[in-house]
């Protein structure tokens, strides 16, 4: 059922080849959670690519107003790569989504006109390989206690079957979970009823 903290994104990575009048556009689709996770493709994708001219690229990340998105046509002409794809997220109805589209010059100049609707084509192509599914933004915690509570915080993640992501127990302990917005409020509160129990927010994805 879709609500205000449900978004579109793509099932798995994808690919493409597209060719017009001799140049190639191998596109690349990836889910992404952040600006960090952008520039790890951005390299790799760079890295398989080292011969050619041009890495193009877009991406949307979060919902609503926190939307945040980038367009690079990394030297072709302005808003003749970057926009076409971006375009395509934005029709596709995807966030947390990034398309890199990588070109090959074939010898024949295909005009601002002919290069906007290459990276179109290619972006359409790419995401047109993977499925679009639809998920739930969640927020990250990170519980803080001391060793004595471990006993009672453990029982209470097994008990609320909280999804843990890490955790370390010393001397000072802590668990860090996922959890879905709505009921995420109510949990905190009775999580920090617990004596010496404090929990702080990381990051929403």
């Amino acid at each position: 059922m879709k609500s205000e903290y449900t978004y579109q994104t793509i099932q798995s990575p994808s690919q493409s080849l597209y060719k017009e009048k001799g140049s190639k556009f191998f596109g690349y689709a990836f889910e992404v959670s952040n600006e960090e996770d952008v520039k790890l493709r951005l390299a790799e994708i760079r890295e398989k690519h080292s011969d050619a001219r041009h890495h193009c690229y877009a991406y949307r990340l979060g919902l609503g107003q926190e939307e945040r998105y980038r367009a690079n046509d990394d030297g072709e002409p302005t808003n003749s790569a970057g926009k076409p794809i971006y375009g395509q997220l934005l029709s596709a109805g995807v966030t947390n989504v990034l398309v890199i589209v990588v070109r090959y010059f074939g010898g024949v100049k295909l005009g601002v006109g002919g290069l906007i609707s290459a990276y179109k084509i290619s972006t359409k192509e790419t995401l047109d390989e993977t499925k679009i599914i639809e998920k739930e933004e969640l927020n990250y915690y990170q519980i803080n206690f001391e060793y004595p509570q471990m006993s009672e915080v453990m029982n209470f993640v097994k008990m609320n079957r909280l999804e843990v992501t890490n955790q370390v127990f010393e001397a000072d302990c802590m668990i860090q979970f996922k959890h879905d917005i709505p009921s995420a409020e109510g949990i905190i509160f009775q999580l920090e009823e617990i004596e010496n129990v404090t929990v702080e927010f990381l990051k929403k994805e």
